[in-house]
Parts: C-alpha cells; structure tokens; sequence
C-alpha cells in the first residue's frame, strides 16, 4: 500500500498531475476535487469529489494543489489545519502576505510542503547549476532570461508577472544560488485584460551579478532561454529542447594589433552537452513523494516560494512607481 494522495484542480496543469500521480511509484491517487466535474478529463480510477473537506476525510498523506492562485490560501490553510502535505503550484499565492500565512501554517504543524516551480527540475538547468557548483565557468557576472510565446487560455487571474516570471525568478536564484539585492521593471498590458502582459526587468543579485528578465505572452513564438555569462564562457539552456550549450572564452593569440589590444574574450569552443532527458514533471513528484516518506530529497520549500513572490511583487511595484526596488536583500 503506497502513500495516498489527492489532487485539487483539474485545470491544464492539474490534468498533467493527475497523469502523472495515477503512474507514480508508491503513490494511489485516491481523490480528485473538481466542483464543476472532470468532463472529458480522464481521472485515472479516482473518486472526483466536490470539496477539499472531502479529499481530506478520504485519510490522504499528501495533496497537489493545482487551482486558481487566488484560491491556494484558503485550500492550502485547510490542508495545514487536517496535518496533510502539500504540493502547492507555482505561484505559492497570489499576495506576498498569503504566502507568508502559508509558510506559517505548514511550519507551525511541522509538515512536508513544496512549491511546483517545474523549471528546477528541467534537465538543462540541473546540468547547469551542478556545472556552476563545480565552478566550471569560474565567476558569474549575469544571467539573462527569455520566456515568450502566445498567450495562454488557461490564464484568467493573474498577469505575466505572477504566471510566468515567477519561473524565471525562482530559477535564476537556484541555479547561482544567489538572492535578489534589487529590481527595476517595466510592463504593457495589451490584450484588454486587467494584468499585464509583457515585463522587463533588470536586477542585480548578492554577490553583484546582473540579471535581465524578458517575459511575454504577446509573441507568435516560443522561447524558453537561459543564458549565464561568466569569467570563463557562457552556458545556454533551452528548457524547451533541454538542451545545454557552453560557448568558451577563446584562449587563441591574435596579431591584429586593433583587436589585441582589447582586454574582452573571442569566440572559443562550443560545446553542446549529451544529456538524459528525463520529464521534469514526473522527476517533481518523485522528489516530493520521497519527501513526504521523509527521505533525503531536493524540493522547493515554502520559503523559497514565498521569497519568489517577494520578488514578483517588487517587481510589480517597480512598474507602477517607475522607481527600483532596493529593499529585497535579507
């Protein structure tokens, strides 16, 4: 008999981990809650039920909460309350003050809890941050972000800031293990909805490495790109490939005395790593399941989400005021 576990949400995401909990390993996904019914979505043999009071009276170890952001307080306080783990979706909520009653509730009755930023888990940036630990690009001077793509209809209660660039916050702080110092952003919001839909915003991280963000749901195209620029080169991670290319300072002499006499770099080896492709979802929830049975295993904690909401309402707070923010170092 495996751990059991409850899924609430059966949005586009939830759909997903209801995939992926009905196949995994030491887990029986027992219980759906869906209040408008899972229509044409399978439900794997679990019983869909219609509040989070009826998950919790099935006697489940842990829950995955994949609905609307606004709605991950109260369901994630009630998870809390009944001594039930949890698997919250990314964002951890939608206000900075919702998270940190979170962080406390879960704290508080001593309970398992992480944050579903998927992006971690993605092959080409667990490459990356381990190459980095290893000091493979020696020191780090800045790390630029690219996520664009069309407009997603799963999206109805938050804007770009919240849904997107929360990947790419969270992620840049994991990969230098670094922590936001300050932010400055700009946003436009031009698809008639109340939130934004396009953000840029510069930063810097503890240690002074820049950062520059580029997050959109106004483009015709995909883009998913990570690029760490550093003493000795730079990494480029697809995470839409995961694929993870190094680009190497040249290290070849040069007689022409105009381009010699600059003290930068030239172009060097490029180097596109081989690497097992495993999916980032399923690799999530096997991290978190071990978690729960109390073994040793790597997930986002409540307080690093609640830090990447920090972050995302700094960034939110630049756009409106026009000022940076320089109130984020700890």
């Amino acid at each position: 008999m495996g751990l059991r576990a409850g899924l609430i949400g059966l949005g586009a995401m939830g759909r997903n981990h209801a995939r992926v909990l009905s196949g995994l390993d030491g887990v029986d996904l027992v219980g759906i809650v869906e209040p408008n019914g899972p229509g044409s979505v399978p439900t794997y043999g679990a019983a869909v039920l219609d509040s989070v009071a009826d998950l919790i009276a099935r006697g489940v170890d842990y829950a995955v909460v994949a609905c609307p952001t606004a709605l991950h307080e109260p369901v994630g306080l009630a998870l809390a309350e009944a001594g039930v783990a949890a698997l919250i979706e990314k964002p951890l909520a939608h206000t900075v003050e919702a998270a940190q009653r979170l962080v406390t509730a879960f704290e508080a009755n001593g309970l398992v809890a992480g944050v579903g930023h998927i992006e971690r888990y993605n092959p080409s940036l667990q490459h990356l941050r381990t190459r980095l630990e290893n000091g493979e690009l020696g020191e780090v001077y800045q790390v630029v972000t690219r996520r664009q793509g069309p407009f997603p209809a799963r999206i109805a209660d938050v804007g770009v800031v919240k849904d997107l660039a929360t990947h790419d916050i969270d992620l840049t702080a994991w990969v230098t293990n670094r922590d936001y110092r300050s932010i400055s952003a700009r946003t436009v919001t031009k698809s008639g909805r109340p939130h934004e839909d396009m953000v840029t915003a510069v930063g810097e991280l503890t240690g002074g490495i820049m950062v520059n963000h580029l997050v959109n749901w106004l483009s015709p195209f995909k883009e998913r790109s990570t690029v760490v620029t550093g003493e000795r080169g730079c990494f480029v991670a697809d995470t839409l490939t995961a694929d993870l290319t190094f680009y190497a300072n040249g290290i070849a002499a040069t007689e022409w005395e105009a381009i010699r006499a600059f003290r930068g770099v030239s172009e060097g080896d490029m180097t596109r790593f081989a690497i097992a492709k495993r999916e980032p979802l399923l690799v999530e929830h096997e991290r978190f399941r071990d978690a729960v049975l109390g073994k040793d295993a790597e997930i986002v904690t409540l307080r690093e989400g609640l830090r990447t909401v920090q972050v995302a309402a700094a960034m939110l707070g630049s756009a409106e005021s026009g000022q940076t923010v320089t109130t984020l170092a700890r």
